[in-house]
């Protein structure tokens, strides 16, 4: 059974990045690799069959081309040509017309300590194309063979999936703005139950506006989401320019090529406090509003309040997204202390996805741990989310994050 069946069947911001990779840093050579932050990947006894089972998905998954509807789908987000320019140019359409994943570029295996093993390697508007559907193959393959034919019994999965929409219900009236987007793809118990989420959740809850994968907003008609994600800053670690001003590199790119769409900037690449020293007048009005994905959620809504506040910005034209580890226990309370202050939205993804009470959800990422040759970092507000294979620049990175806050540049 294949289980990536279409291109599309991924997160918008794998396109996003692509096309900004693609205009602006087309000879970037980039390298990601798999981590496995919680759970066991590969279940007991059973290394064998999962590395078969991987083998086979990574090399019918390089066998996909975009079809013809599915390219006329992502030419038509956006807009319009004569009024509101369209997501997604010309250009980088053509190239999704000949776009064929290199099975060359992702080496998966099971080392000699019986852990996996993934490095991904080529130039980024190439490679990013690995990441999501890899993650949830991963997931999906565990699943499967840790349960068996267990794995197809989804009864207290939509026990649970009908109990968490009727709490929202009972909590947010229909005049609410309370809002919820699938951010699912990459850790999803299997894909045909992601899709049948999606389907209750556009039958059942009105508040509900979207989804970052692709194939389900194509297929049901529903707004996809999703801007930028850590791997566009760290490309930025590696280019030509000081290291202290990548972040700032990094937004500018972004602006360039979406000339006001998309405007939800990541805020914490190298922790929240540098990016506030970065994020001035300039790239607060120009920026709709920013997205949390690390640290107290409380403290950090608080704070970018307090600093559109002290920039003379009514907070209540902005965004703030949360997005790290959320379920609607935690996203309602925080709808209902700040969406009076700023407009909020909640991107939740595992517990939405993978909460069927007969497994547990593994934490898996995919991140770019190198760009030209040289090492990347990501550091993070929250314990564990960071990621460098280089101690020496990692260290060296978090110096010069402290450098810039003390300068205030």
């Amino acid at each position: 059974m294949q289980i990536i069946n279409s291109l599309l069947d991924t997160d918008q911001y794998i396109l996003t990045m692509c096309q900004a990779a693609f205009h602006q840093m087309p000879t970037a050579i980039v390298k990601y690799k798999f981590k496995c932050r919680k759970g066991a990947v590969i279940p007991r006894g059973k290394a064998k069959e999962f590395d078969y089972m991987l083998q086979n998905q990574l090399d019918m998954y390089c066998d996909l081309t975009f079809s013809k509807k599915e390219l006329n789908f992502v030419e038509s987000i956006g807009g319009n040509r004569k009024k509101i320019p369209l997501l997604f140019k010309r250009t980088f359409v053509d190239f999704l017309r000949i776009f064929k994943p290199n099975r060359d570029h992702i080496n998966a295996y099971i080392d000699k300590d019986g852990f996996l093993q993934i490095e991904i390697e080529g130039p980024m508007y190439l490679v990013i194309w690995f990441e999501v559907p890899v993650l949830a193959i991963i997931s999906e393959i565990s699943n499967r063979l840790s349960l068996g034919e267990a794995f197809f019994n989804i009864t207290e999965g939509e026990r649970r999936l009908v109990e968490k929409v009727e709490y929202v219900n009972k909590i947010v009236g229909p005049e609410s703005t309370f809002s919820v987007v699938d951010f699912g793809t990459r850790r999803r118990y299997a894909g045909f139950w992601h899709f049948r989420i999606i389907e209750y959740l556009i039958d059942k809850a009105p508040w509900f506006i979207g989804t970052s994968n692709m194939l389900a907003a194509m297929e049901y008609g529903v707004k996809s989401m999703g801007t930028m994600a850590h791997a566009w800053f760290q490309l930025y670690q590696q280019a030509q320019h000081r290291l202290g001003l990548s972040q700032k590199a990094a937004l500018d790119a972004w602006v360039k090529e979406y000339q006001g769409d998309l405007g939800i900037a990541l805020s914490d690449i190298g922790g929240f406090a540098w990016f506030l020293n970065d994020f001035n007048l300039y790239y607060a009005k120009l920026f709709d509003g920013c997205r949390h994905d690390s640290g107290n959620p409380v403290l950090w809504c608080a704070k970018l309040i307090s600093h559109y506040k002290d920039l003379d910005i009514d907070s209540r034209t902005k965004s703030a997204v949360f997005s790290d580890g959320l379920d609607f226990y935690k996203a309602i309370p925080l709808y209902k202390d700040f969406n009076a202050q700023i407009k909020t939205s909640f991107g939740i993804g595992t517990w939405l996805t993978n909460d069927m009470g007969i497994i547990e959800a593994l934490q898996i990422v995919i991140k770019m741990i190198e760009c030209n040759g040289r090492p990347v970092s990501k550091k993070s507000d929250s314990a564990g989310k960071g990621m460098c294979e280089d101690p020496e620049f990692d260290d060296y990175f978090g110096r010069v994050i402290k450098e810039e806050i003390s300068n205030g540049k």
